[in-house]
């Protein structure tokens, strides 16, 4: 059935380790508002309750009467939907693949895939077309590529270390070198330590991505669309040669788009104040 107006605006928290995106959309589920903020484990309920409503505050946006959220540093999550249930009298529909019955995950042990990748599944299927397969290339701490195949399943994927996680590597082991802005130089062979160093960051990083989906597709029985998402893909879009999207807000708009597809869409929840 479809949502209740009362379920709107819908909120959408997709809880990383490095930052957290949070989306604020309307009763069409288009994103009116988003934010990216840092992560921050130590935060309670009261903190983040906080954090919240100064953001609505900010951008003159009505709060949230319903939510939606995935989370890959516990008890952050915990903590966000503890926030919304008691400042906010929302009870957030937490992700995780025991409560997606229409998504069928092909690994080992299905129960540990993470929220943020099957939230990626759903934002990847506008861009299936004729294709029967997808790989999300999800720039985070971590680069994540994550296979899908049509009907809602998930295939597996690929994990490496992320771009920024490479660097600060690098320079922590490195005390000559310096930390340098991760973007692409003009040539590939450096003139200078700054330069050389951006050329196997930012150049090499882009034909490790195109290798891994290379090897990827040639591992698949029928063609892959490839998405990029999530911070570093703004720095690699044009580089990539594998890529054919860069959309920033998929997993956010994946979310929305999970909630929306649940079985039953009711009314909202309430709950007493606290």
């Amino acid at each position: 059935m479809p949502a209740s107006p009362s379920s709107f605006p819908l909120l959408a928290v997709d809880i990383g380790n490095t930052s957290t995106v949070l989306g604020l959309a309307d009763a069409s589920l288009t994103l009116t508002h988003t934010w990216r903020v840092r992560t921050n484990r130590d935060h309670l309920p009261d903190d983040l309750a906080l954090q919240l409503q100064g953001l609505f505050a900010l951008a003159g946006a009505a709060p949230p009467r319903a939510a939606v959220l995935s989370s890959v540093a516990p008890p952050l999550g915990q903590n966000y939907a503890l926030a919304l249930r008691r400042h906010f009298r929302v009870e957030a529909f937490e992700v995780s693949a025991e409560n997606l019955p229409d998504v069928t995950v092909e690994l080992d042990q299905p129960g540990a895939v993470g929220a943020d990748r099957l939230a990626n599944l759903f934002g990847a299927e506008r861009y299936l077309g004729g294709h029967e397969y997808a790989v999300v290339v999800d720039f985070g701490t971590s680069t994540n590529f994550d296979v899908i195949g049509r009907g809602r399943r998930f295939l597996g994927g690929v994990l490496a270390t992320g771009a920024q996680l490479s660097a600060d590597a690098l320079f922590s082991r490195a005390a000559k070198l310096p930390r340098i802005t991760l973007e692409a130089p003009r040539t590939a062979i450096g003139k200078n330590t700054t330069h050389a160093l951006q050329s196997g960051l930012v150049f090499g990083y882009a034909e490790m991505v195109d290798g891994l989906l290379r090897r990827i597709r040639a591992e698949l029985p029928g063609e892959a669309v490839a998405v990029a998402t999530g911070g570093f893909s703004r720095t690699v879009e044009g580089l990539c040669r594998e890529i054919d999207h860069y959309d920033e807000t998929l997993t956010v708009r994946g979310l929305l788009e999970l909630w929306a597809s649940r079985p039953s869409l009711g009314e909202a929840p309430a709950f007493p104040l606290r």
